[in-house]
Order: C-alpha cells, then sequence, then structure tokens
C-alpha cells in the first residue's frame, strides 16, 4: 500500500492519476474528505493532519510506501509524518525536496529542505530524493495581479531556469514508488526549455488570448507581494528575496536529462502547460 500526502494539490493530483492508470494500491491523506471528492474513487481516503500526530496511525497502517510532501518552511510535518512511518513499519518513503539542497552556498529554502531531507535520512528508513526545480505551476501566483490590471510583475529579468510540469515530477515519483531499484536515490527533474519570466508571460498569453503586460520588479518588497499578496512570513520573505537574486543572477540557467532519463520522453513544455491551463486562467483572472 501506498500513502501519498499533499493529494490535492499540484503535484500530488497528478501523482494520484499517474498511480491510478498504473491500478495501484495507494491510499490518500487528506484533512478534509470534500476536497478529494474530484479524485478517483478507488483511492482509499485517510482523514487525517500532518500537524497532529494523534491522527496518522490509521492512515499509515499497512502502508508499505510513503509519498511525502509536506508545505511551508517548517519541519514539524516532516518529523510526525517520518515518525508515524517508522511505527508503522514502512519500507520506502519518496521524500519531495528542492534542487536548492545543491547550492554552494546553498540559501535559505535550500536549508530547509536539506533539514527535512536528513529527518528522513536519520529515521533509517530507505529513501528516495526528488529534487525538481521551479513549478509551471507558479505561474497562477500571477493571477492576483492580472485580474487587478493584466500584468506580471518579473522578479528575475534576464535569469533563466528550466521549470518543470507537475504532471512530469508526478509522473516520476509514481514510477519510483511502483518500481524497486530506486532506494538510495537522489533525482533532479526539471524541464527541458531554459527561459526567462518575460517569455514564459509570452506563451502564456498566446495560449488564453489574454493582453499580459511585462513590469520589472520595482523592489524586493514588491516581487515578494506579488508572489504573496497577502503577506509572507519575515523568513520566507527574506528567503524569496533570496531567491530571486541568485535568479537574476543566473542568465544560463540549469537543467537536467532526469526525466528522459526515467521516463524515456523528453519532459512536458510550458506551451502544453498552459494550453491545459487556458480555461482556468481566463475564468481566474475575469471574475
Amino acid at each position: 500500500m501506498i500513502l501519498i500526502t499533499g493529494a490535492t494539490g499540484n503535484i500530488g493530483r497528478e501523482l494520484v492519476r499517474e498511480l491510478d492508470e498504473k491500478h495501484a494500491d495507494f491510499r490518500i491523506l487528506v484533512r478534509d474528505l470534500a476536497r478529494s471528492a474530484d479524485l478517483p474513487e478507488r483511492a482509499e481516503r485517510a482523514v487525517g493532519d500532518l500537524g497532529d500526530p494523534a491522527t496518522l496511525a490509521p492512515a499509515f497502517h499497512r502502508t508499505d510506501k510513503l509519498f511525502l510532501l509536506t508545505p511551508g518552511i517548517g519541519t514539524e510535518h516532516t518529523a510526525n509524518a517520518v515518525a508515524a512511518a517508522v511505527a508503522a513499519g514502512v519500507e520506502h518513503i519518496v521524500h519531495l525536496s528542492s534542487f536548492n539542497v545543491l547550492g554552494d552556498p546553498m540559501p535559505a529554502m535550500g536549508r530547509w529542505h536539506h533539514q527535512r531531507e536528513q529527518i528522513v535520512r536519520d529515521s533509517g528508513v530507505p529513501a528516495t530524493f526528488l529534487r525538481p526545480g521551479g513549478f509551471m505551476s507558479n505561474a497562477f501566483d500571477w493571477v492576483p495581479t492580472l485580474r487587478a490590471g493584466g500584468y506580471v510583475i518579473d522578479p528575475i529579468g534576464p535569469g533563466r531556469y528550466a521549470l518543470i510540469d507537475p504532471a512530469d515530477i508526478a509522473a516520476v515519483a509514481a514510477l519510483v514508488l511502483t518500481e524497486d531499484g530506486h532506494d538510495g536515490k537522489d533525482y533532479t527533474p526539471t524541464g527541458d526549455e531554459l527561459m526567462t519570466v518575460a517569455e514564459q508571460v509570452r506563451i502564456l498569453a498566446k495560449a488564453t488570448g489574454l493582453d499580459i503586460e511585462i513590469r520589472e520588479a520595482a523592489t524586493p518588497a514588491q516581487a515578494v507581494q506579488a508572489r504573496f499578496p497577502h503577506g509572507a512570513p519575515p523568513a520566507l520573505a527574506e528567503a524569496i528575496t533570496e531567491g530571486f537574486t541568485l535568479m537574476r543572477a543566473d542568465t544560463v540557467g540549469f537543467r537536467t536529462d532526469t526525466v528522459e532519463r526515467l521516463l524515456g520522453r523528453r519532459p512536458r513544455t510550458f506551451a502544453d502547460w498552459c494550453a491545459r491551463n487556458a480555461d482556468t486562467f481566463q475564468r481566474l483572472t475575469t471574475t
């Protein structure tokens, strides 16, 4: 039995579909059953909260493998999930981390993920670490400014990066969860296109038919606010500012062939992702 955390998020929903297509036995951990109503019926549901260890034992019962995705910037949820996995005798953890752990020096975003990875390692449970780059779905962060004034704040200017479709992360995770030979491995899946934010915006505009203006961030605070309109904790705001500074300086970009090596195909393109999500952007920006 495979237990999926984060099943109602961008990666989790795609992973559930992948496992369903593979006819795998899996269970999803949710805090609210209503949020899983549109997921496959054959997926077992377990109600629990990674922030409340007392709720986790039923979800981990008879679990052999765990896909571990924890939100935020802390380590509490990771520690709770790993403790429950150890108690239940889980034999393999596939942990979603970040390519930021590879930074030298390691940025703040990487340090948080590194701490989580260390919790998994210290458990003694065999593990595989997935360290993807930036997600294509982060483009949804542009919705508030698109709705307010038809523009996107660009925080990185000439910086380039190979953003990845969450569906490709899910496909890699499904492979690792259902095939042998991945224990102790670290994988860094990225997309195949090294693009600036401006190039991404132009692709989105073409796919959606929206007229989108690109505005360079005037200040670090404006860049953070564009991503978190309702504010971000100071530590997170500082980490985001640091990340944008590093991305602006990287005009070459970082990418890997991990998706192609593992899946036998090229990663999905940003144009593919925009086409699949065009209706959602149009709805979110006009209502």
